[in-house]
């Protein structure tokens, strides 16, 4: 009985790594996509310089 327990626990700390990391990924493409639109407005304003 006691193995079955220490079992689980290893089962749960897995899954739980798992989503973890699931969630960095989430974060990380957030990230990713604001510092895109950051940049995109930084290459209009250069655009538009050019243009002038």
């Amino acid at each position: 009985k006691k193995e079955r327990k220490k079992e689980r626990k290893k089962e749960r700390k897995k899954e739980r790594k798992k989503e973890r990391k699931k969630e960095r990924k989430k974060e990380r493409k957030k990230e990713r996509k604001k510092e895109r639109k950051k940049e995109r407005k930084k290459e209009r304003k250069r655009e538009r310089k050019k243009e002038k």
